[in-house]
């Protein structure tokens, strides 16, 4: 089976329950079809019915992105439809950016972007929904369409979803239809392509910023880094780092959530947390060169994570946090720059911004700031 992103099960209950409810015949295997002409997926579905004296429909998936650690995988998809005939073209409310033939709703276990309450989906798989749905529309009607995850809200709470601002369940931020692993051999070599191209590009000044994951990557962009010299890599930072000093970066930022970068830190420069980790091991190490007050230290060390450390720091402690992760901070940096020597010579600089579970950017190394500044960002205290 291939090996497909949640976007695209949802997409599969969503348009077999549509099929269900105008009358079509169900199929164990629903075609979804793709973008720019590309060939479209046959995606399983388990069971679809009609609801209601047939004025909804009901069907069920399940998600198989392929991967045995992936926190989805197994995830029941409900998706609900129902027909809505239309008056006018304002007669509907719309979420966020949706088109006005479809009454969207994100149900439990769905993830509410907590500033605004607006469901959290990514642009592709709103596309996917409307590229496979509205074909089925009848003349004269909308669609309201719910999808439940049952278990989502439980499984969130084993994710980072919170330090992205997203609560009350799991997001729909696929970018694409076929799974690409962070950790992939794949993905290193297309980010190492990504690197080449933007080294090469006539307006390339030496300066990069890698980025780790798409929510690091939208808080980026609307921190203000500069969108052309962005690249998001993935879990692969060190064979990284040694690319972009190879392929001629001056000034090398490393931008991302210090759940994640706190690992650089202490050498560990693949950061997927099935391969590595070591996070409270590295926290506490770093607590103690700080010079901490031992009951401080046997508080992190019992913690359970690295952000229950530090929400328990932060509240009576601020200090102790911003010396804890500003040394951490430089510690990524210095760290980077001996990785690079191991396998080059090179004058690269190395800096490091990081963010916090509530998308606050707080911190950075020495070079970090001085490459904010040079772009004429300001890292707020």
């Amino acid at each position: 089976m291939k090996e497909f992103t949640l976007p695209v099960w949802v997409v599969a209950a969503a348009k077999s329950a549509t099929n269900t409810l105008v009358g079509n015949e169900f199929n164990k295997l629903e075609t979804i079809n793709l973008f720019n002409h590309q060939k479209s997926l046959a995606v399983p579905i388990s069971s679809s019915a009609l609801l209601e004296n047939g004025t909804r429909a009901l069907a069920i998936s399940y998600c198989q992105s392929g991967l045995s650690l992936d926190i989805t995988r197994g995830l029941e998809i409900w998706a609900y439809v129902q027909l809505i005939k239309k008056i006018s073209n304002n007669d509907i409310k719309i979420e966020g950016t949706f088109p006005n033939w479809i009454d969207f709703h994100g149900g439990f276990g769905i993830g509410k972007v907590e500033s605004s309450g607006q469901t959290c989906m990514s642009t592709f798989a709103r596309d996917l929904l409307c590229l496979n749905l509205y074909p089925l529309l009848p003349n004269g009607f909308a669609l309201k369409l719910e999808i439940v995850f049952p278990r989502g809200k439980a499984l969130a709470l084993k994710t980072s979803n919170q330090a992205f601002g997203v609560v009350d369940g799991l997001s729909l931020i696929g970018t694409q239809a076929e799974v690409q692993t962070s950790a992939s051999p794949d993905q290193l070599k297309n980010c190492i392509q990504d690197v080449q191209q933007k080294c090469s590009e006539p307006t390339f000044d030496g300066f990069l910023s890698f980025v780790i994951g798409e929510n690091g990557m939208d808080l980026a962009k609307k921190f203000g880094l500069p969108p052309n010299q962005i690249i998001k890599t993935g879990n692969w930072v060190g064979p990284l780092l040694v690319q972009a000093a190879q392929s001629g970066v001056k000034e090398l930022l490393l931008f991302g959530y210090h759940g994640k970068l706190v690992k650089l830190s202490g050498g560990v420069f693949h950061t997927h947390h099935h391969l590595a980790d070591g996070r409270m091991e590295i926290l506490t190490s770093i607590a103690v060169k700080e010079g901490i007050p031992f009951e401080l230290l046997q508080l992190i060390s019992e913690s359970s994570s690295v952000e229950n450390a530090m929400l328990a720091l932060d509240s009576n402690h601020p200090k102790v946090v911003a010396s804890i992760w500003g040394r951490m901070a430089n510690d990524i940096e210095n760290k980077s720059r001996e990785y690079i020597y191991r396998y080059c010579s090179s004058s690269i600089e190395i800096g490091a911004v990081l963010f916090d579970r509530k998308r606050q950017i707080r911190w950075a190394g020495l070079n970090g700031l001085n490459q904010l500044t040079s772009l004429g960002l300001i890292l707020k205290p």
